[in-house]
């Protein structure tokens, strides 16, 4: 099955693959869909914090790299840790969608162990856990993956790093963390965040009503900025230099 086809299919399934029924349909899970108090077009987005990308970016990926870090190629045993369907946007600062953006995502398992031939805990790394996904947004600027709610380990709070390409070129690197978790308060990466941008990397992880596995959503929309995207219209243009 090709990535393309893959994509596609969760893009209509959502999180069915974890037993939740109502997730045919992505706006159910908070993606794409508008809220009362969100930001006109006009009014102009607050753009994403750009963060580190850390020392533990895979240095193998794996073989599986889709979206579904919960289950590993056709394994039968998933990864431990609470099931987590992240979701959101990929959108431009005056609100446009950004289609076909590469959207990538990295973090622990619930050992506290990357991918990564140098990561701690490596030695008790969840084998049924991916660690790695990625996924290519479609014309809603639109995103998902299905994961494991992230845990801390020794110096950090919990967090998913995600980072985002247009082309060969990245143009955004960031982290997602959990708002109100209290290791956010010693962490020393946010602690350097200024509130503004505290606030749009902070994510809140919710329980989905009537999940049968107890199974988590968390909404994350990704604002990229004007010099990468857009001209003095709002219109979406060409990629511009990668941001660090």
């Amino acid at each position: 099955m090709s990535y393309r086809i893959q994509r596609r299919i969760w893009i209509q399934s959502g999180a069915a693959a974890a037993g939740l029924t109502f997730t045919a349909r992505p706006e159910l899970l908070g993606i794409g869909r508008c809220r009362a108090d969100e930001p006109t077009l006009a009014e102009q987005l607050s753009l994403t914090a750009s963060m580190t990308e850390g020392p533990f970016y895979p240095d193998k990926l794996p073989i599986d790299t889709d979206n579904d870090l919960l289950i590993v190629n056709d394994a039968i045993t998933p990864a431990v840790g609470e099931i987590t369907h992240l979701a959101g946007r990929v959108l431009s600062r005056s609100g446009n969608p950004v289609r076909n953006a590469f959207v990538e995502i990295w973090q622990v398992d619930s050992q506290g162990a990357y991918l990564h031939s140098q990561s701690s805990n490596r030695e008790k790394r969840d084998s049924n856990f991916q660690g790695y996904g990625r996924f290519l947004t479609d014309s809603q600027g639109r995103y998902y993956f299905r994961t494991v709610k992230p845990v801390p380990y020794p110096g950090r709070t919990p967090h998913i790093h995600v980072a985002v390409s247009r082309g060969d070129k990245r143009v955004l690197t960031t982290q997602a963390f959990i708002k109100g978790h209290p290791g956010n308060e010693t962490d020393g990466l946010v602690r350097r965040l200024n509130p503004q941008d505290r606030k749009t990397v902070m994510v809140d992880f919710q329980p989905i009503a009537d999940s049968p596995n107890g199974a988590l959503q968390a909404n994350f929309d990704i604002v990229l900025g004007k010099t990468a995207f857009e001209d003095d219209g709002g219109n979406l243009r060409g990629v511009g230099p990668r941001q660090s």
